[in-house]
């Protein structure tokens, strides 16, 4: 599950993920947090700012592939973002796809 929020146009944009036990235990769900944050990590390289996303895991998300598990994570997106009005994508800044908010590398 994915909603997403507008956000004033300059700021930057936010993702959060709720992966709750009923995903898997620990291993399972930092994996899926991990899969789930690239994901986020993609997408705002195309949406670079004004919008507010929450990713909801289900328990599917613990056996999904990544190829699978990006691919719904894409479409979820695309279509909350034709709810939201098909607000057009505003790349991201080009130092924003190299270092995390906190200014740590990327890997």
């Amino acid at each position: 599950m994915l909603y997403t929020a507008t956000l004033a146009a300059d700021e930057p944009s936010r993702i959060g993920f709720i992966v709750s036990k009923s995903v898997g235990n620990a291993v399972v769900r930092n994996l899926v947090k991990r899969r789930l944050r690239e994901a986020g990590a993609l997408s705002l390289q195309k949406y670079g700012s004004g919008l507010a996303i929450v990713v909801r895991a289900l328990p599917a998300a613990a056996d999904a592939s990544w190829d699978q598990l990006l691919s719904d994570y894409d479409a979820a997106l695309q279509t909350t973002m034709k709810r939201l009005g098909s607000r057009p994508p505003q790349a991201a800044s080009p130092a924003s796809d190299k270092t995390t908010q906190e200014g740590t590398a990327r890997a």
